[in-house]
C-alpha cells in the first residue's frame, strides 16, 4: 500500500487505484469506512448500487418495518443515538440514523452511488484486486489492495419457486421491494410467508383492508414462535436524560447487552432453559386467539429457538380478524388471478406480497468474486459449503474481507456488535499489511478448517441442530453456516487481534518508478 494515501479523482472509464475498495453502505460498509479513516487509511472507495446509504434499512420500507433488537443496542458504539423514540426502533429512524452517521463521518466524498460490482478478480502477479464496476458514467476498473464486502446477508430477496408465479396478472412484489404505488384498499391480498417481515406486515395491511372491505390470505408453511413485544415509547424527559446525563446511555446499552447475553445458553447448550420464553409464546396465542382450530395452526411443533424467535403483540390478533384467513395447505401453483393450494382450492387475489426471506446460504455476490486459481467464491462454497476463517477471510482469496460472513449471525443480539468486531479485525489486518511490509494476507487452509470444524462441533448441540425444524439457517448440506454458536463476548475476544500466525504472508515487492502504486 502507498505510504501516504491520498484520494484521487478519476475520469470516467479510467482505471483507478485505491488502497481499499468497500462494497455496500449499510451498517457494515459504513463502519469499515469510518474506522479505516480513523486509522489514517484515507485512500478508499465505497461503491453502492442504490442511490443512498442504509442497506437493508434503506430497502425495507414495508408497512410496520421495525427492528426486533432493542434500540439502545442497535447503533455503533462510536456513534450513540440519544434520539430513538421507541425501545424498538422503526425503520425510518434507523435509516435516518445511518444517514446522519454517514454525513458526520466525513467519508461521503469517497462514496459512489448507483454503482454495482460486476466482478472482482485477484491479480496474483500484481498482488491486487481488479474490480470491474458499472455506474452512471459507464464501466471502469478499480484496482485495490483490499476488497471489503459489506453487502449483507439480508440484501438479496429470495423468491419462491412456485409454478405459474411469473404469469400472475395482478401486482406482485417482495416485501423488501415494497411497491408503494399499489393501493391495497379494498383488494384481495395474499402474503406468502410468516417470517420476521411478514408478522410486521400482516397487522398493518389487515387494518387497511378491514376498513376498506378487502381480504387477506396468509400462507404459512411452518408456524413461527412469537413472543410478546415489550415495546414502549420513550417520554420526552427520558430522551432528554439520555442526551444530557453523562454515561446514562452507555448504562442503558450495557444493561441491554448483558440481558441479551443471558439468552445464549438456551440456544447453544440447553434448550430447556428457554421454557419461560416458550410459555410466554403459548400465552401470547391463548391471549389473542379464541378459535381452537386457528390456535392449533399457529402453534409450532419444534423447540423454541430452532427457527428465529419473532416478537409481536399484533400478529395473532390480526390473524384472528374476520377479514383474514391463515392457509396452511401447501401452495401448488399461482394462476393469473389466484393462488391454488394442494387441496385444489383456488383463492382469488389481486396482490401477492412475497415475504420469503433472502439468499443467506448462497450469497449472490460470491458469483462475482474470483480468487487465486480462477475460481469464484461461489464455486468454492458450492463444493465445500459456505465457510470462512473467523467469518471474515477465505483461503484462496488474499486480502478479501467479508463482513457479516459465514457463521456470524445471531439469534439473540445485535449484528452491529458483530460488525464492529469484524471491522476491528480488518483494521488489524490492514496494520499488518502496512507496518509488516506485506503485499497480501491469506488465511492458511489448516487454520480455516480447524476453525470451522470447531464451529460445526459446537453447532451439533445447539437448538438450531436439535430442535426439530428446517430453517434458512441451514445450507443444502444440512450444515448451519449462518449463526455463531457461542456468546458475542467470545466472538469479540477472538477477533480482537489480527493473528498473523494463522495466515500466509506475502512480502511486498518494492514498486518500480514506472508502476502505479
Amino acid at each position: 500500500m502507498s505510504a501516504s494515501p491520498t484520494p484521487t479523482a478519476t475520469r470516467p472509464g479510467a482505471e483507478r487505484h485505491v488502497d481499499h475498495l468497500i462494497v455496500g453502505t449499510g451498517f457494515a460498509g459504513l463502519c469499515a469506512a469510518t474506522r479505516l479513516q480513523e486509522d489514517g487509511e484515507d485512500d478508499f472507495l465505497v461503491i453502492e448500487k442504490a442511490g443512498d446509504v442504509g442497506g437493508t434499512w434503506r430497502d425495507n420500507t414495508y408497512p410496520g418495518a421495525a427492528c426486533d433488537v432493542p434500540s439502545q443496542l442497535y447503533s455503533f458504539s462510536f456513534a450513540p443515538n440519544p434520539d430513538w423514540s421507541m425501545s424498538f426502533s422503526p425503520q425510518p429512524e434507523i435509516w435516518a440514523y445511518l444517514r446522519r452517521v454517514a454525513r458526520e463521518s466525513g467519508t461521503l466524498d469517497r462514496f459512489v452511488f448507483h454503482t454495482r460490482l460486476e466482478d472482482a478478480t485477484w491479480d496474483d502477479a500484481a498482488q491486487r484486486w481488479r474490480s470491474r464496476v458499472v455506474g452512471p458514467d459507464g464501466e471502469r476498473t478499480i484496482v485495490s489492495t483490499t476488497l471489503v464486502v459489506g453487502a449483507g446477508g439480508l440484501s438479496e430477496p429470495k423468491l419462491p419457486a412456485i409454478a405459474g408465479i411469473e404469469d400472475f396478472a395482478g401486482e406482485l412484489f417482495h416485501s423488501s421491494r415494497w411497491d408503494h404505488g399499489v393501493d391495497l384498499a379494498g383488494k384481495r391480498v395474499a402474503v406468502i410467508g410468516t417470517g420476521a417481515s411478514a408478522i410486521q406486515i400482516v397487522p398493518e395491511i389487515q387494518k387497511t383492508l378491514q376498513s376498506t372491505g378487502g381480504h387477506l390470505d396468509v400462507y404459512q408453511r411452518t408456524a413461527p414462535w412469537v413472543i410478546p413485544r415489550h415495546d414502549r415509547r420513550y417520554p420526552a424527559w427520558e430522551r432528554a436524560a439520555l442526551r444530557h446525563v453523562p454515561g446514562l446511555q452507555r448504562l442503558y446499552r450495557t444493561a441491554v447487552y448483558w440481558a441479551r447475553e443471558t439468552y445464549v445458553p438456551a440456544f447453544t447448550l440447553q434448550p430447556k432453559i428457554a421454557l419461560p420464553a416458550k410459555r410466554a409464546a403459548l400465552a401470547n396465542i391463548e391471549r389473542s386467539i379464541a378459535d381452537p382450530e386457528l390456535r392449533a395452526k399457529v402453534t409450532p411443533h419444534y423447540e423454541i429457538g430452532c427457527k428465529r424467535i419473532l416478537i409481536s403483540n399484533t400478529y395473532y390478533p390480526a390473524l384472528a380478524s374476520e377479514n383474514v384467513e391463515l392457509v396452511t395447505d401447501p401452495i401448488a401453483e399461482v394462476t393469473r388471478s389466484g393462488v391454488v393450494t394442494s387441496d385444489g382450492v383456488e383463492r382469488p387475489v389481486d396482490v401477492i406480497v412475497v415475504a420469503t426471506g433472502f439468499h443467506t446460504t448462497e450469497l449472490p455476490i460470491t458469483e462475482h468474486v474470483t480468487g487465486r486459481g480462477g475460481r469464484t467464491l461461489a464455486d468454492v462454497w458450492r463444493e465445500s459449503g459456505m465457510a470462512a476463517y473467523k467469518g471474515t477471510t477465505v483461503p484462496g482469496f488474499p486480502n478479501y474481507f467479508m463482513l457479516v460472513g459465514p457463521n456470524t449471525g445471531l439469534g439473540h443480539s445485535s449484528m452491529v456488535f458483530v460488525i464492529e468486531s469484524q471491522v476491528e479485525y480488518l483494521r488489524g489486518a490492514v496494520r499488518a499489511l502496512r507496518h509488516g511490509g506485506y503485499a497480501a494476507v491469506e488465511p492458511r487452509q489448516d487454520a480455516h478448517d480447524a476453525w470451522n470444524a470447531d464451529l460445526q462441533r459446537r453447532m451439533a448441540r445447539t437448538v438450531w441442530s436439535t430442535g426439530g425444524c428446517s430453517s434458512w439457517y441451514l445450507d443444502e448440506h444440512g450444515r448451519n453456516t449462518t449463526l455463531w454458536p457461542k456468546s458475542t463476548v467470545m466472538f469479540r475476544r477472538q477477533l480482537a487481534h489480527f493473528d498473523t500466525d494463522a495466515y500466509d504472508l506475502t512480502p511486498a515487492v518494492p514498486a518500480r518508478e514506472d508502476m502505479p502504486v
